[in-house]
């Protein structure tokens, strides 16, 4: 049977993290994604506290990085800046021992797909290297995007996977957004069949013809369709966003453990 862990899209601020996490632990989750939305937040030694005691509880750490990153911006020093930024993730992420840094790799702006593509790979494979040199331990992980107008289709992501050999976030939210209420299960899993675990974001989503709008509580219909969705041989972790993400972290995993049963 699938091993699935299920966790919140956020810590919170440092002062906090180990009783946070310890509240995580009580109540049965066993993943956080961090979520350095505007800046990464936690310093080198605060991540190494919270690390050691996310080992002890049997957490899986993730780190979601700034919003702040194009990889195909127009401007080249916004590109720069835009790995500096998952660098320190990945700086940051080795001492937490996070296993991903989850980032939305960019935008199409007036190129084409093709040429939005091939720049945005350029620029993980140079992180890539940065991060094997530096030996950084997460792995990266491009999201796909809910928006039409955004880079981060499946199409996109997975073909990332296959050419810079990063790994990915696959939101299902997103993509039932950007397909105009299509999960594209079975499709989405073949594309990434190559992937020995999956980093899964999932929530409720409200969207419209340019795709999404805002996250929402996540009925449990909808938990029951990913879960029964999933592969049976993987490992999977599954990060909930939407705005009572605790909450609905414990209800995937009820309906989870009792579709084992």
């Amino acid at each position: 049977m699938t091993k699935i862990k299920f966790g919140p899209a956020g810590l919170g601020p440092v002062k906090t993290a180990i009783e946070t996490l310890k509240r995580y632990h009580k109540i049965g989750l066993h993943a956080c994604e961090i979520a350095f939305t505007y800046s990464v937040y936690i310093k080198e030694e605060d991540a190494k506290i919270i690390g050691k005691k996310a080992r002890e509880l049997g957490i899986q750490l993730s780190i979601h990085a700034p919003y702040f990153i194009n990889l195909n911006s127009s401007e080249k020093e916004k590109q720069e800046s835009s790995k500096k930024r998952i660098l320190k993730c990945l700086e940051i992420g080795t001492f937490l021992d996070a296993k991903y840094v989850v980032f939305h790799p960019g935008f199409y702006g007036k190129d084409t797909k093709e040429k939005t593509y091939e720049t945005i790979k350029n620029n993980i494979l140079e992180i890539q290297k940065l991060r094997k040199k530096k030996k950084y331990t997460p792995r990266l992980a491009p999201e796909t995007m809910g928006k039409v107008n955004v880079f981060g289709s499946i199409e996109e992501i997975s073909q990332l996977v296959r050419d810079t050999e990063c790994s990915a976030c696959i939101d299902f939210a997103h993509i039932l957004a950007r397909s105009q209420g299509k999960y594209r299960f079975e499709e989405t899993l073949n594309l990434f069949n190559t992937l020995d675990e999956l980093h899964i974001h999932f929530s409720g989503i409200v969207y419209g013809e340019k795709g999404e709008k805002m996250h929402k509580k996540t009925p449990l219909g909808e938990w029951e369709k990913l879960i029964n969705a999933l592969p049976k041989n993987k490992t999977i972790s599954i990060i909930n966003e939407s705005p009572d993400m605790v909450e609905d972290s414990i209800s995937g995993k009820k309906i989870y453990e009792s579709e084992k049963m």
